[in-house]
């Protein structure tokens, strides 16, 4: 175990594609992170990709939780945000929500230097894509969103996005969450809402009162 980082920590949680979790301090360096990049069975490695991270990250107190919230499938995605709220509510501690495209934005930009309009493109199942529209970072250093998130047949991607950049992210990066969630926690900001951004509700329905058979 590191018992020597800052007090200052904030853990992220994204289940959106694979499962991510990821801590890092209050400087934006990565702590620990623990991810499987299998996009099913959230549930069964969450609960160990966590312990993982917190081992390896050592004793600091942990300050934030940051959730990411998709586009992502219902079941998956709200894994995570359940372990996220769950952990943050053990600890009394505040949910950051964030746009789990995001993070793949952040690496885009600051790991792999990509400048100018460019597009974070997502399978969401049944031949369809998400995708989001960013150019750069604004002066707090977020992801600047230039089009929201939307489903696309894949087969017609391309031209929607006539000409701009495609990144196709297969994961996302924990630590690059918890990254964009620290520096909107420092601005004061507010990235996206406490409803997650599923690509469309679950198939499976709650039966209706069943019908009256006549005598």
């Amino acid at each position: 175990m590191n018992d020597d980082y800052p007090g200052e920590v904030i853990l992220a949680v994204d289940t959106s594609l694979g499962t991510a979790v990821a801590l890092i301090d209050d400087d934006g360096t990565r702590l620990s992170d623990a991810s499987a990049a299998d996009p099913l069975g959230h549930a069964e490695v969450i609960g160990e990709l966590l312990v993982r991270a917190l081992d390896a990250a050592g004793a600091g107190s942990i300050n934030h939780v940051v959730a990411g919230m998709g586009p992502g499938p219902f079941t998956g995605l709200r894994i995570g945000i359940a372990t996220s709220r769950t952990f943050a509510m053990g600890r009394g501690i505040p949910v950051v929500d964030v746009p789990s495209h995001f993070a793949a934005a952040l690496t885009a930009i600051e790991h792999d230097a990509v400048t100018g309009p460019f597009a974070i493109v997502t399978d969401a199942r049944r031949r369809e894509v998400a995708i989001t529209v960013f150019d750069g970072t604004d002066a707090d250093g977020i992801p600047h969103v230039t089009a929201d998130t939307v489903l696309v047949a894949r087969v017609d991607a391309d031209e929607h996005l006539d000409g701009i950049r495609r990144i196709d992210a297969e994961t996302l990066s924990a630590v690059d969450l918890a990254r964009v969630g620290a520096r909107a926690v420092a601005a004061g900001r507010t990235l996206t809402g406490a409803e997650p951004l599923y690509l469309r509700q679950p198939d499976v329905r709650v039966p209706g009162a069943p019908k009256k058979v006549g005598s």
